[in-house]
């Protein structure tokens, strides 16, 4: 389908495929970077800000803004699952979401590989956090009424085995909520391997929406809802297509030495761009070619 390399941390210069299996059509990674070779392709601090928590007010009141449609989904799905048990957050990276939540001590819990991650979200947010896989999770059978993976699928060399954990933590009526970059989206159409959603080399399976449902259902999921759109993730993945240099996460891993007034401009112009992604993401996710996949599942009886 296309070809690409690390265009947004650059952390290799090698060239990797996207290609489509012409049995089953799953696009994915080729060829698969190894257990050991991956690590390297994950910078510090990958999806997880250290400074995040001690942001100036405006960056952090962002940050809440745009975690509103993720906030909302998973209220709604507890809501409808009539449970009060915790909720677990899987990749919670520094517990930002799980905070958002506002539910009471003692029913928020995260998973997260980064140990620094974990000691952020008990420090700043308030949110226990353990380190680990969920396959080999010590939580116990049925112990949340609520699990959220949001973009963690993707990364993953089996992700059947994290569906089949949070189908065996869950309790009876529980709610799992997904989320993946849509490679059925119209930016990929546009964009090839430019498209932020692929994050050539990081992302092993680019799902399509009926991929995601078919390994649900394999997982012993009832697929219940479904939303193409999200706030904090397709705007900004637009504007990271189209100006990766400006991306606020790529400068800071790349560790460009910048002014202050030059960082000023560059964060006013990405988030103008951001801004100016809304109605073009919005387009699409009405016509269900947004750029992220959210569903909602439930342990099929």
């Amino acid at each position: 389908m296309c070809q690409g390399s690390d265009r947004l941390y650059g952390t290799t210069s090698e060239t990797f495929s996207v290609v489509e299996c012409r049995e089953c059509r799953l696009i994915r990674l080729y060829p698969w970077p190894s257990p050991q070779e991956i690590k390297d392709y994950y910078p510090e601090h990958y999806w997880f800000d250290p400074s995040a928590g001690h942001a100036d007010q405006l960056a952090d009141a962002w940050r809440r803004f745009v975690l509103r449609d993720h906030v909302s989904f998973v209220r709604r799905a507890i809501e409808d699952s009539g449970l009060d048990g915790p909720v677990l957050d899987v990749g919670c990276g520094g517990g930002l979401f799980l905070r958002e939540l506002h539910l009471p001590p003692g029913r928020v819990f995260g998973l997260d590989f980064s140990i620094d991650a974990a000691r952020i979200a008990w420090s700043t947010n308030g949110v226990p956090v353990a380190c680990g896989a969920l396959p080999r999770s010590p939580f116990r059978r049925g112990a949340f009424s609520a699990i959220t993976m949001f973009h963690v699928l993707e990364h993953l060399y089996d992700p059947a085995a994290y569906l089949e954990a949070a189908h065996r933590l869950l309790a009876p009526g529980g709610r799992l909520v997904v989320q993946v970059p849509n490679a059925a989206c119209w930016q990929f159409l546009l964009f090839g391997e430019a498209w932020n959603g692929l994050d050539i080399p990081r992302h092993l399976i680019d799902f399509k929406e009926q991929d995601l449902v078919n390994l649900l259902e394999y997982s012993g999921f009832e697929v219940l809802r479904r939303k193409h759109f999200s706030l904090r993730d397709n705007p900004a993945g637009l504007a990271s297509t189209l100006a990766p240099q400006l991306d606020p996460m790529a400068r800071r891993i790349r560790r460009i030495n910048e002014s202050g007034r030059l960082r000023l401009f560059k964060d006013l112009t990405y988030l103008a761009l951001v801004l100016a992604s809304i109605p073009f993401t919005l387009l699409e996710a009405a016509c269900r070619a947004g750029s992220t996949i959210m569903l909602e599942a439930k342990p099929r009886a």
